[in-house]
């Protein structure tokens, strides 16, 4: 039935806008060390740009450290660069063959600034699963005019596409509350 494709496709994209928001989350930093924060960061490796986990292994040995080995010791220069103009705002460490991040305290304010942050991109992930249920809705009523479906069938298929609705913005609300907590966690 077409509707069913429908409510499949509608379940993966709203499946991906989750995915998508726990890995944004995984990269803002909250105090502590996690191999997250820098491994999508953007390196000018010999003139390409290559995502930072792509030509280095990532550590953490210690709770507010983490250790960059790159597979290339030329690598070094170009990795520290991109640390330093990235908004982590962590002085890298570097000996030449390994790159340390000391990961500091959180201050209030920054970690305010980091729950607002949160609190946007939470936003940003409720509108696009809020996209995808009325784009979902638009595709039912074509159904319905077309008579794939029955009106009886697009009101209970409609009811359905909402209560997916209601759980991935609750999945959504719950992700950032955790967040909250473990950002205000001293």
């Amino acid at each position: 039935m077409p509707q069913e494709k429908v409510l499949r496709e509608m379940q993966k994209k709203m499946d991906k806008t989750i995915e998508f928001f726990q890995s944004e989350l995984a990269g803002i930093r909250t105090g502590k060390a996690s191999p997250a924060l820098v491994e999508n960061l953007a390196v000018d490796y010999y003139g390409t740009t290559t995502r930072l986990r792509e030509i280095a292994g990532i550590s953490t040995p210690e709770p507010r450290m983490i250790v960059i080995q790159p597979w290339d010791p030329g690598a070094v220069p170009a990795i520290t660069k991109a640390i330093n103009v990235s908004a982590l705002g962590i002085t890298p460490i570097s000996d030449g063959k390994i790159i340390r991040l000391p990961i500091p305290e959180l201050d209030e304010e920054r970690r305010k600034d980091l729950i607002k942050t949160t609190k946007k991109i939470a936003e940003d992930n409720r509108v696009a699963i809020r996209n995808i249920r009325r784009d979902i809705n638009e595709e039912l009523k074509k159904l319905q005019k077309d008579g794939s479906i029955s009106e009886d069938d697009l009101h209970r298929i409609t009811e359905e596409v909402q209560k997916l609705t209601d759980g991935h913005v609750k999945k959504i609300d719950s992700l950032l509350k955790a967040k909250e907590e473990e950002i205000m966690k001293v």
